[in-house]
């Protein structure tokens, strides 16, 4: 079984728009930056050994604010400047209670089932406590980037780190 590094997508991979303390996507490819040292990351943890994966909640699908085929061209765009090859989106808002909106694992479930993934062995990074809990919830090791949004705060344990970038030095300092 490989180890995996889970990856939240807005705020982890590219810029989260942040109105009113809170966090929301890219409406299209024209918002779209990817954050520094993204790519130098996922490209240091794939080169010692460990699968790259986003598993990324986005309700803008549901309510009709977004459609597949921006989030898909989002992704397209992503992978072909990150090397991320895997991703793994839930469409849904919380009152349609699914198993896959984080803080449920269902993605992150779904992506070890796929990939055959050791999530004893891996890692979620994310900046909101949806990821923080969908990672506890899977088993993996947690690490938290704190944009301070006006929102509830994950539940220890987790590590808060500054970026993906100091993420990837912490798990990889203990390969």
């Amino acid at each position: 079984m490989k180890r995996a590094v889970f990856l939240d997508r807005d705020g982890v991979v590219n810029l989260a728009y942040t109105r009113s303390g809170k966090s929301y996507p890219p409406k299209d490819l024209s918002q779209l930056i990817i954050l520094p040292n993204v790519e130098e990351s996922v490209k240091n943890l794939t080169k010692f050994g460990f699968v790259v994966v986003v598993v990324t909640n986005q309700p803008d699908i549901s309510n009709g604010n977004s459609s597949y085929e921006i989030v898909n061209a989002l992704h397209k765009e992503i992978s072909s400047r990150t090397g991320i090859e895997n991703f793994y989106v839930c469409p849904h808002i919380d009152s349609d209670n699914c198993t896959c909106r984080k803080p449920k694992p269902g993605l992150i479930l779904k992506a070890a089932k796929d990939l055959n993934l050791d999530l004893r062995k891996s890692y979620m990074v994310g900046d909101r406590w949806r990821d923080v809990g969908a990672g506890q919830s899977a088993g993996c090791k947690n690490f938290f980037i704190d944009y301070n949004y006006r929102e509830k705060r994950p539940v220890e344990p987790f590590v808060t780190v500054s970026s993906l970038m100091q993420a990837t030095e912490i798990i990889l300092g203990g390969k």
